[in-house]
């Protein structure tokens, strides 16, 4: 998905940039980039975060990077920030999203203007340089945002350096959150408000769908009103999301306490103790154990210090093997016990029928399974949250093939807990993963655990409603 930060200030503010940006870096490990604007011009550090940490890499280049204004990026697919020389001015500029589009967007414009285009590996568009050419087409930024936010299916938040400032802008439909703090004689600009407190930033303005602000260290302009409908990504608080985060003022850990707790209430289970799958699935867990009123306890720990998050890697088996390296089983909390675990979601499910193979070896009698989140029958198509190349990698779609095979007219019966299909695909995926039980979270109960109407929330993933509701 990818991360942004940035400051203006009245003083030197390179440390915010650098600390708030890194405070990202649960977004993303493929490339973090910084720019700044000096009296001498712009000056941008780009580096592979793949297998170090982003604060090691750039801790070297923060001394020549001292400015009053600056933005940073925490990107999974290209190289960010960019420089950019145009009628418009000078600029840097970094995206977060994903341009679904960018094909036929590029074509369009090969065709009607006789531009060019960088090529990523692959032959790809860069599609933060499409998103300049699209801004750069109109006769002032504001109106060139816009004129992006129209024409990009998909997503796109972007922060925009100039010399005078930074531009703002929150994707159309608001998947992603973007908020604005202040301290002092300073303005920052975050996805997440994890970002603030260590920085003594407090939360000035959450923007709204497709808003567009200018930010200079006195203050902020809005440059675009917000739109009225929203459909901000409900995975998250399911599980991207940092636990400390808010979106639209409700806290991510919050939410997921709620979400164990609606588990809780809907099968209850005679079990010795509830654990969460390191790291997203402890706060769903800590809500089940309140609520069922048994004792939480940590079956297996995650090692930390040297292994990188498992989801990042392009190759499965490299994946695999950080999955299993990093969760270490405690035997004597796991021998001879029935437990249940509550983990954020079920996406492929390789490494999770590995881990779950892995506790009966330990000793485990039971070993019970509470996803926070209903199963994933759709590949998102509005941003980049998974490496997966086909949406028949889903552990949920794979049962369904193994069920029906790879025609199936309606996946809505998928979708509706109750229905024999649904039945039937639950228990495949439980059979699969050697699982004694296994039931999902109900999507009416995430919506509930999330605390907005269904209408502002992105559900397509489960439900594949892919539009906000008219009116």
């Amino acid at each position: 998905m990818g991360g942004f930060f940035g400051v203006v200030s009245k003083q030197d503010c390179i440390h915010d940039i650098f600390y708030g940006t890194d405070y990202h870096s649960h977004l993303g490990t493929k490339r973090g980039g910084i720019a700044v604007f000096k009296p001498e011009g712009f000056e941008r550090v780009i580096h592979s975060i793949e297998n170090d940490q982003f604060r090691s890499k750039f801790d070297s280049d923060i001394e020549s990077l001292h400015a009053r204004s600056g933005i940073g990026v925490i990107s999974d697919y290209d190289d960010q920030p960019l420089l950019i020389r145009s009628h418009l001015g000078n600029y840097a500029i970094v995206t977060v999203g994903a341009v679904k589009n960018a094909e036929e967007l590029a074509r369009r414009a090969f065709q009607t203007r006789r531009l060019h285009f960088s090529e990523m590996s692959g032959g790809e568009i860069n599609p933060t340089e499409l998103v300049a050419t699209l801004i750069n087409e109109e006769e002032s930024f504001g109106a060139g945002i816009a004129r992006a936010q129209d024409e990009i299916q998909g997503s796109c938040s972007l922060l925009l350096l100039t010399e005078k400032g930074i531009y703002v802008a929150r994707d159309k439909l608001g998947r992603t959150p973007v908020v604005i703090g202040r301290r002092n004689d300073s303005i920052a600009v975050a996805l997440e408000t994890c970002a603030f407190p260590n920085l003594s930033f407090a939360v000035e303005k959450y923007l709204g769908p497709g808003e567009i602000v200018f930010l200079t260290a006195d203050g902020f302009e809005r440059r675009k009103p917000p739109e009225e409908k929203m459909q901000i990504c409900g995975f998250l608080w399911v599980y991207y999301g940092y636990p400390a985060s808010s979106y639209e003022g409700i806290n991510v850990e919050w939410v997921r306490n709620r979400c164990g707790a609606f588990l809780a209430r809907r099968n209850p289970i005679d079990i010795d103790f509830v654990a969460g799958l390191p790291d997203s699935g402890i706060g769903h867990g800590l809500g089940y154990a309140a609520e069922a009123g048994v004792p939480f306890k940590r079956p297996f720990v995650k090692y930390s210090p040297t292994w990188a998050r498992s989801f990042m890697p392009q190759n499965q088996a490299v994946r695999d093997l950080i999955a299993k390296m990093k969760l270490i089983p405690i035997r004597e909390l796991i021998e001879g016990k029935k437990f249940l675990f509550c983990e954020d979601s079920i996406v492929r499910g390789t490494q999770l029928k590995e881990t779950i193979r892995r506790l009966y070896e330990a000793g485990a009698l039971e070993v019970h399974m509470r996803p926070a989140c209903p199963p994933l029958v759709y590949g998102c198509k509005f941003l980049n949250f998974s490496t997966s190349k086909s949406e028949w990698d889903l552990a949920a779609r794979r049962a369904i093939r193994e069920l029906e095979g790879e025609t199936v007219a309606d996946l809505s019966a998928y979708t509706r807990p109750g229905t024999p299909a649904y039945q039937a695909m639950e228990e495949r995926i439980r059979s699969r993963l050697n699982l004694t039980t296994l039931k999902y979270q109900l999507l009416e109960d995430l919506i509930a655990a999330i605390g907005l109407p269904k209408g502002k929330i992105c559900t397509y993933c489960w439900d594949g409603v892919d539009k906000p509701p008219p009116g």
